[in-house]
């Protein structure tokens, strides 16, 4: 599997993929997952895939190498959405060549692609390609997309991120999101692809291959960690009913409530309530009074 997560920003596009693929106890393969189409002054895009490695690679391939005046291409696109259908057409070409023979092996046809950037004379376009070809376009409402294993690194993006936010946070933002996955999933790994781009240049001019001797990405390793620690000890541990409570304090319980419970059986004698638990909860009524 793999993690994949694009923002598109105010001021720019933001793109991060890790590179592993069937990940086991003892065979972990490194494909990188960032294709970059880039014709300096007049269009910069970027494709992000994650699924099977086979069908995602055939969609790569078909796009880079089907140029020329007989082929729809993203080179020769003039619009971004013009492009991306050109991705959704090469989507549903490997489909139709390998859906069937893959069901046949009880394999799903799995390929999702994030694909965006900036073709000259229009604005930056962020897009999420479906399996079935069909897409998505990112807005100022929801300004990034994610694919492969999301769920970890999703809360921390839907905490911060802003579509006004800088570049250099919201790639921060997008470290942070990475390096919770990688820490909670073995099917995402080192090393990763970063590019950062700023709007209207039409280039790329921040990229950057992150293996695990990257200090930067050590830092945020040991730096967020210590810190969720530290925000973790911060926060007051919950209060009972029957807990002493410092005035101000949040309250987790404020009445005496109960779960649902199943009904005992025939044969089973209920205990008798104890009389200490009994005085202990009205004591607690008087002292809530």
């Amino acid at each position: 599997m793999t993690y994949c997560v694009a923002m598109r920003l105010d001021a720019g596009l933001v793109f991060l993929g890790d590179s592993r693929t069937n990940a086991g106890v003892d065979q972990i393969s490194t494909f990188r997952k960032m294709t970059v189409f880039e014709n300096p002054g007049e269009r910069m895009l970027v494709l992000l895939t994650a699924g099977n490695l086979a069908l995602t690679q055939s969609v790569t391939q078909i796009l880079s190498e089907r140029v020329g005046a007989a082929h729809a291409s993203v080179w020769t696109a003039t619009t971004m959405v013009e492009a991306v259908r050109i991705i959704g057409a090469a989507v549903r070409e490997v489909h139709h060549r390998d859906a069937a023979a893959l069901n046949e092996f009880g394999v799903d046809f799995n390929a999702k692609f994030i694909f965006g950037g900036q073709i000259k004379g229009e604005g930056m376009r962020l897009f999420h390609v479906y399996s079935a070809g069909n897409f998505i376009e990112a807005t100022h409402e929801n300004p990034y997309f994610q694919i492969g294993e999301a769920k970890y690194g999703k809360p921390i993006i839907d905490r911060v991120i802003q579509s006004d936010m800088p570049l250099d946070e919201a790639a921060k933002c997008a470290l942070i999101s990475m390096d919770s996955t990688l820490k909670s999933n073995i099917s995402v790994g080192l090393p990763l692809d970063l590019l950062v781009y700023e709007a209207d240049t039409l280039r790329v001019t921040k990229f950057v291959h992150i293996d695990g001797s990257n200090q930067y990405m050590a830092m945020i390793r040991a730096t967020w960690g210590s810190r969720l620690k530290q925000v973790f000890a911060e926060i007051p541990d919950p209060t009972w009913f029957d807990s002493y409570v410092p005035p101000g304090a949040p309250l987790l319980q404020t009445e005496i409530g109960q779960p649902v419970r199943a009904p005992l059986p025939p044969f089973v004698e209920p205990e008798p309530a104890s009389p200490i638990q009994l005085v202990a909860g009205q004591v607690n009524k008087k002292a809530a009074h």
